[in-house]
């Protein structure tokens, strides 16, 4: 296994499209296509993760005549599969049938409400716990491991499973000897004792970003911050107060939920306390393991809370336990990664999933011995740079990261853009923080066509949830903001500017790109290439990533060499 190639399959990309994309991938070096979810989506999904039918491959993509064509085409295929949840339509046979909802589909008997996907209504939690759910949910996709049509499985979410461990555990005894689980790992966490290859590799990245991190830069660059924004908490304590406001609101059912098997006032607090995504307690297994123990008795839980957790005392608990491991993570997914990442804008560069904004870099010795445990425990890790969940490109984070190499040049240009640009500023629009963003945002991925900055930007304060959000948009706020965005591309004093502080920027920013590069391809671990990421891509986070790649351009610069 030398390298996987990441194709994100869609109305614009079909399993005959990617066929015709083999003998370039062979050349390129890559042994296996890692696809996107190719079961039956809903009707037009661009993304597949909102499974209606997983007994069928997609017939939008071609059916399966196409994708076993497409898998013996010469290229070893990873497919990723969504265990976790599927499309709550009435295009979904399990949910249309009410007697196949009821035993398929995590509902709560009381209140009708079905466990969500994070906070998507239209994606509802399965029961994988069942083992006929299980059979009937992965029996194709057995069967195409079995036949050797597929090679390895990528599992879209395990955290939101009741069972984690056991699903897992269920996929090797069924012959899936190549897994790689969609878990994100914080600071010290060690995956658990699954029997998978290893993670699709965040870990790595947070490591190979933080490397080209300049140390030097961290003082002047967050008193910059400090100085422009006025905010001058550590990034922990804003996730935290992020998750807190997630699970009083969002993730309000979810709480009841859990609060109808453990009475505990201070649930909702409870459920945003881990510092990690979840525990994976086993009620019914032979108890908790350090870990997770360890865990537990450092958060800040009620004591009936970590009661349940360490050593449940009845099936009330016992089920408590499950629904609140399952709960943690979707907390911690939404109020970090869609909330927190967003508020806080130090350097952009560490605002990625599994990374710690707080944490300013990585020192050699530290990356060096991330290999090390790499290569004794997981070999066939993934090691990725960019993937359709990441916030930027790796070539984005390279150069915005190259700013703490000049952080006085840096600080000097943002002061000067603060008083060039006022005029452009209505009534507290954008906030410091937005507009520092933008600037952050035009350095990485300059030249960005305004298009694309103006509808990240929709995105990026929707999901920090401070002036607008998705919910209710504040639609003046966010006009303000294009107008604001309107007058830099229009005014040939900051582009010229922002052109010049590029000069100096750009190589080092390549430089380092070209190092998270080098890292990939040699450190222990499977390389993992991100569609059209072989050449330079400043792409931004989705559905930026997820333009159409420019094929023609990458196999003609193959033919050349």
């Amino acid at each position: 296994m030398r390298a996987t190639y990441r194709l994100q399959l869609g109305p614009g990309l079909t399993f005959d499209d990617a066929r015709a994309l083999v003998p370039y991938l062979r050349d390129l070096g890559i042994s296996h296509l890692y696809l996107s979810p190719s079961l039956q989506a809903r009707r037009g999904s661009t993304h597949g993760y909102d499974v209606t039918d997983p007994r069928v491959i997609s017939a939008d993509l071609g059916g399966e005549s196409a994708f076993r064509a497409l898998a013996g085409a010469g290229l070893d295929v990873l497919l990723d599969i969504v265990p976790n949840h599927m499309a709550a339509s009435d295009e979904n046979p399990f949910w249309r049938d009410e007697a196949l909802r009821a035993t398929y589909f995590d509902i709560d008997p009381t209140t009708g409400r079905h466990r969500r996907f994070f906070s998507i209504d239209e994606l509802a939690g399965v029961r994988q716990e069942v083992d006929e759910v299980f059979d009937v949910t992965h029996d194709l996709v057995l069967r195409l491991v079995e036949e050797g049509v597929v090679d390895g499985l990528r599992i879209d979410h395990p955290d939101g499973l009741a069972d984690p461990t056991a699903y897992l555990a269920k996929l090797r005894d069924r012959g899936v000897e190549h897994v790689w689980v969609e878990k994100i790992l914080e600071p010290g966490e060690e995956l658990p004792g699954w029997p998978v290859e290893g993670t699709v590799g965040y870990e790595f990245m947070a490591d190979a970003t933080g490397l080209f991190i300049d140390p030097a830069g961290e003082g002047p660059l967050t008193a910059l911050y400090a100085e422009i924004t006025g905010e001058r908490r550590p990034f922990e304590e804003l996730a935290r107060e992020a998750k807190v406001v997630e699970a009083h609101t969002t993730f309000e059912p979810e709480v009841q939920r859990l609060r109808e098997l453990v009475d505990e006032p201070g649930m909702a607090d409870a459920v945003a306390a881990l510092p990690v995504y979840r525990t994976y307690v086993e009620p019914d297994g032979d108890g908790i393991d350090e870990q997770d123990l360890q865990t537990v008795e450092e958060a800040d839980l009620p004591e009936r809370v970590k009661g349940a957790l360490i050593d449940p005392a009845d099936e009330d608990e016992a089920a408590f336990a499950v629904r609140f491991q399952q709960t943690t993570g979707a907390v911690m997914a939404k109020g970090v990664e869609d909330t927190a990442l967003y508020r806080y804008t130090r350097l952009a560069a560490l605002n990625e999933v599994g990374a710690d904004p707080g944490r300013w870099g990585r020192t050699v010795e530290e990356v060096h011995a991330a290999n090390a445990h790499r290569a004794a425990r997981f070999p066939r890790g993934l090691l990725a740079t960019q993937t359709h969940d990441t916030k930027r490109s790796g070539d984005v984070r390279a150069r915005i990261g190259a700013l703490a190499s000049v952080p006085d040049l840096w600080r000097d240009r943002v002061r000067h853009w603060w008083e060039l640009n006022a005029p452009l500023r209505g009534d507290g629009t954008p906030t410091p923080d937005e507009e520092y963003l933008i600037y952050q945002t035009l350095v990485g991925a300059w030249p960005l066509e305004r298009e694309r900055l103006r509808e990240y930007m929709t995105k990026a304060m929707r999901e920090a949830k401070v002036a607008t959000g998705w919910v209710a948009p504040h639609e003046g706020h966010e006009a303000a903001v294009m107008t604001f965005i309107d007058g830099l591309y229009a005014s040939a004093r900051f582009v010229g500017d922002l052109e010049e502080l590029l000069h100096r920027v750009r190589p080092i920013g390549e430089a380092h790109a070209l190092g998270q590069t080098l890292l990939k391809l040699t450190s222990p671990g499977v390389p993992d290439v991100y569609q059209g990421d072989e050449l330079w891509d400043l792409s931004l986070v989705d559905p930026d990533n997820r333009r159409p790649v420019d094929w023609e351009l990458r196999r003609g610069i193959m033919d050349v060499s």
